[in-house]
């Protein structure tokens, strides 16, 4: 289900939610109107786009959201007071979805470092199905950009759920299960969504959500981001019901530095102040629900930059017991060092998938990157689909005339079209940068694609990139969309002393890229080393290679060691004078805290592009039993729902199913696997653009609207099936009746008199 479907569906569900009588004290009851489908001349051109039913997504949800999922209209009805409705004839493919009235909710958000834990707990009411019937429910929950689904649970009258991690079954029944699995998914990659089957109507749902995300840093504050906006449609009709909305907040910022809140979208109080940490609570009852997100921003910076080392044992029941340690530091406030000099180019994809949004949202991007270049720097720009288009044979100084007239280059000779080639102009972009020793040297690529020589194009970075020194290339890779190998771009950056970032959505490129070029353009310490290392029986770090300290995000590594460390260490690195700055970083055992939560998402990260590259199956086995242990999602397991009946405590309910080693009365219902993936080679290759992978039409509509045209044209002007039976029952002739009932009989096959449920308001008045 796309955003624009899931739109469509709320705003039919919300014209069906209409019929709903509420009692005499109640709203009036309307004739339930379906969502507008116009008969103007446009409507076969619209037909042949394949976009006659889209709708703006301004119902997409902006908060945790529970929907009814209709598919008979019929059960549309107030569970408490019946009816007695006539029936609607028609029913909803896909099931329209009506809100359901939330009752209550809570939201539970741990900061450590710069992850964010949120929880969210909600009951919400099935209000809108008789009580004689059943409907499955749709839960959403948007996060941020980076967020990732950690754990559901979901409790009904007569059935609870709970989510598990688990490796792909063997079993060939299960594993059939597993890859036909299409409930569980990403909408626009920031809203996760699936289905609870068969609720009872006029039951409470009571729902449970997990998730991290990564929090924003800008200048020297955190920034905390979580949709909290509920529509009106949310809020139960009944007087009566108390509307409580809670908001709990803790913050250990690891440093031993008072916290100060510079900003909060809630009135929240503050419950306990202390170094390092704090915590904030709001509760009230309200009228109305929350009409705005949450947001939260904190400081916890000095003027010079500050770290820390924390460590830690590992968990009793981890496979892996070497010690974990955690290194930070923050960039703080002070703004006055001297600036580095530049060497920058941007390596742009100009394949044929690049065409329209993409490539102009990346050029707007780069024009705004350039204007920030100052005197001293240097930059190119090498464009490559199948060739390689340059600015310039060499690098060039950023000057007012220069950056004037690669702008105007840009804009006039790059045009999407062509396959993909990386390997040369990458090379290229290598070999002319790095040669002064007094700049950073910079590569910043962007792409939307996958390539055959991924492995050879690491082989090529990590024999270039071999010294590390300053005049080593540090590359930044920006990923859009899902047919881009993001474990690759994840591995150039490593390798690169870099960073990687992704916009899954077209929509989300504008920020993601200009926050991640702004912050590579601003290098604070280069060539950070840490002491203390060396004197360690082993270790590991995430990443291997410790990137650049940069002023608009924090540098944080996680690791394993044996051995033991020193009460303080030293953090080295170089600023832009090239002179060596030292940092006294305190080493802090920490028990209170389960920092292994914090780091397991990155050495996930880390651990599958190795995997990947290496092509190392005990390296995936490891992954995997981390991802079970921590509960962290990866690319080698797999999200389940477990349904548990709520039989009664009979000696059976207790018996276990020898063949799958579980409760009698559980089910395991499977979910999509929703993460990124290495990458599409045959959607590159056919030059598919970013975003076409969601679009899900129904393929029996899809028949209809190539082959049928003119038969839906006649559908169209007819308005809708209701007004159709009425013809027909007004036709005298019986060849014409029997003509109609063929035509009739071969859409029901293709599933045509599905889509009547779009009935146009016009028609309503056609029917009488």
């Amino acid at each position: 289900m796309t955003a624009d479907e899931f739109s469509k569906s709320v705003d039919i569900g919300l014209k069906l939610s209409q019929r709903i009588y509420y009692g005499k004290d109640g709203p009036p009851m309307h004739a339930p109107k379906p969502s507008v489908m116009t008969k103007c001349p446009t409507l076969q051109s619209q037909c042949s786009s394949n976009s006659l039913f889209r709708l703006p997504d301004r119902h997409h949800p902006t908060a945790p959201m529970v929907y009814a999922m209709i598919s008979e209209p019929d059960v549309v009805d107030n569970p408490d007071i019946r009816s007695y409705q006539p029936h609607v004839y028609g029913r909803c493919n896909p099931p329209a979805l009506i809100p359901l009235y939330m009752h209550g909710i809570s939201m539970n958000v741990d900061c450590y470092l710069d992850t964010a834990f949120v929880t969210v707990a909600g009951a919400w009411h099935v209000h809108c199905v008789t009580a004689s019937a059943c409907c499955d429910c749709r839960i959403t929950i948007p996060m941020s950009e980076q967020g990732r689904v950690l754990a559901v649970d979901v409790e009904t009258t007569k059935r609870s759920y709970f989510s598990k991690l688990i490796t792909p079954p063997h079993d060939e029944k299960d594993s059939d299960q597993a890859t036909k699995a299409k409930d569980g998914f990403m909408m626009k990659r920031n809203t996760y969504t699936f289905k609870i089957p068969q609720v009872e109507g006029g039951s409470i749902m009571n729902v449970k959500v997990r998730w991290s995300q990564k929090l924003l840093y800008q200048g020297d504050e955190f920034c905390l981001s979580v949709p909290f906006t509920f529509p009106s449609y949310a809020l139960p009709l009944e007087k009566t019901i108390p509307k409580i909305e809670k908001v709990s907040l803790n913050v250990n910022s690891a440093t031993e530095t008072m916290i100060t809140c510079r900003f909060a979208s809630h009135p929240l109080k503050e419950v306990q102040q202390q170094a390092g940490e704090a915590s904030f609570l709001y509760e009230a009852e309200v009228l109305k629900w929350s009409t705005q997100d949450f947001y939260f921003a904190y400081s916890v910076c000095s003027n010079e930059i500050i770290g820390g080392l924390l460590l830690q044992r590992p968990p009793l029941y981890d496979f892996d017991q070497r010690d974990i340690f955690c290194f930070y530091l923050f960039p703080g406030t002070n703004k006055d060092n001297k600036v580095y000099r530049r060497e920058m180019i941007f390596l742009l994809d100009i394949s044929g998938s690049m065409r329209d949004a993409p490539l102009e949202k990346s050029k707007y991007a780069i024009t705004t990157s350039l204007s920030k270049l100052n005197h001293g720097d240097s930059f190119n720009i090498i464009a490559f689909n199948e060739d390689i288009q340059s600015f310039s044979s060499s690098l060039e100084l950023a000057t007012e005339e220069t950056i004037t007239n690669a702008t105007e280059w840009m804009w006039e000779n790059l045009v999407a079209k062509g396959g993909t080639n990386l390997m040369s102009p990458l090379k290229q972009a290598i070999d002319m940068v790095g040669k002064t020793g007094e700049s950073i040297p910079l590569i910043f690529l962007i792409t939307d694609g996958t390539v055959e020589d991924e492995r050879d194009i690491c082989n090529m970075i990590k024999c270039s990139l071999v010294d590390g020194g300053m005049n080593s290339s540090r590359i930044c890779t920006f990923g859009i969309g899902s047919y881009c190998n993001h474990y690759f771009l994840r591995m150039l950056a490593y390798m690169g002393r870099g960073y990687y970032d992704v916009a899954h959505d077209v929509d989300s490129i504008n920020d993601r890229m200009q926050q991640l070029l702004d912050n590579a353009l601003s290098p604070m310490l280069a060539n950070v080393t840490l002491d203390g290392l060396e004197n360690l029986k082993s270790y590991e770090l995430y990443p291997s290679r410790i990137p650049d300290l940069l002023s608009g995000s924090p540098l944080i590594i996680s690791g394993r060691y044996q051995g033991k460390f020193p009460d303080f260490v030293k953090a080295r690195g170089l600023l832009a004078d090239l002179s060596t700055y030292v940092i006294d970083i305190k080493v802090r055992q920490i028990t209170d805290i389960q920092y292994d939560r914090i780091c397991a998402r990155m050495e996930v990260d880390t651990l599958t592009a190795h995997a990947w590259l290496d092509q190392n199956t005990q390296m995936e086995e490891k992954v995997a039993k981390m991802s079970l242990q921590r509960g962290v999602p990866s690319e080698y397991t797999r999200m389940i729902l477990v349904k548990n009946n709520k039989l009664k405590s009979t000696l059976k309910s207790f018996l276990l199913d020898e063949k799958r080693s579980k409760p009698m009365n559980q089910k395991m219902i499977y979910l999509r696997n929703i993460c990124v993936g290495f990458g599409n080679l045959k959607a590159t290759a056919e030059n598919l653009p970013p975003g076409i992978e969601d679009v899900k039409l129904n393929e029996a509509v899809k028949m209809v609207m190539k082959a049928t045209s003119t038969c839906y044209g006649f559908m169209a002007s007819w308005g809708c099936w209701r007004c159709l039976m009425q013809a027909w029952s007004q036709v005298k002739n019986d060849q014409c009746a029997l003509a109609i009932a063929q035509l009739c009989t071969a859409l029901a096959c293709l599933e045509f008199l599905d889509c009547c449920c779009d009935l146009c308001d016009s028609c309503i008045d056609l029917c009488q």
